[in-house]
């Protein structure tokens, strides 16, 4: 294991280590704590890793940033639904209402991050469920149920029984990452793996998705910056 430094405003420190397994250059950031590392097939020579690195020093710096600059929820703060930046308001009654791009939130102003956070799993479960449906009949295959949570490392799963597993956050994503998230892990279904026939299946149910998954390479880190404690 190798440490490097790719200078600039600010720095990148990477971390360099190889494996056996690997068969080409692999680029990593920790949602813990920020490290960046760099996992290296046998035949590559760090000159050339740190010249990959080099090429996403703006992409790296970017997430960085948005990892470090976490946005806490409450009146007067935006967070994204669907794409689109809406704006947290105090409201009256008795729910969350989410009208005329603005979030209205009734209540003690400490009891609006719970308020909003319940009010998007719930949301979330609603639309990634729909979705799920969706093109499980395109597929022709079931599902054994659905299970809505806060993951990090991925934004969803297909368990070998059948049950799916979404992050929430998805359903601040734009509406398109959403469906493409829930295609790609009811694909799962037929095929538990990535092979070809796999992303073939995906492709016949969604259509392309390209774009998709580039949008959740280079936005979905900054979804997790949203947070709804203390």
């Amino acid at each position: 294991m190798a440490e490097q430094a790719l200078k600039g405003h600010p720095d990148i420190f990477l971390t360099i280590r190889r494996s056996a397994q690997a068969r080409r250059i692999t680029l990593r950031i920790s949602q813990l704590d920020g490290r960046v590392s760099l996992t290296l097939p046998k035949d590559i020579t760090e000159v050339v890793a740190i010249e990959f690195a080099q090429q996403k020093a703006s992409w790296i710096r970017k997430h960085l940033e948005c990892r470090l600059q976490n946005v806490f929820v409450g009146i007067g703060k935006e967070i994204p639904i669907s794409g689109r930046m809406r704006l947290i308001s105090k409201g009256l009654g008795r729910s969350v209402q989410l009208k005329d791009e603005c979030f209205y939130v009734p209540g003690h102003e400490a009891t609006v991050p719970r308020k909003i956070l319940g009010y998007l799993k719930v949301l979330a479960r609603d639309r990634l469920a729909a979705a799920s449906d969706y093109y499980a009949s395109k597929l022709g295959y079931s599902y054994s149920g659905i299970s809505i949570r806060d993951t990090r490392s991925r934004w969803g799963s297909c368990s070998c029984t059948g049950r799916l597993m979404y992050s929430w956050r998805l359903v601040m994503a734009p509406p398109d990452v959403l469906n493409y998230v829930a295609a790609h892990e009811v694909a799962h279904l037929a095929h538990m793996d990535h092979s070809p026939k796999f992303w073939k299946e995906v492709k016949t149910i969604f259509g392309p998705y390209k774009d998709q998954r580039q949008w959740l390479r280079i936005e979905g880190t900054a979804l997790h910056r949203y947070r709804f404690d203390d």
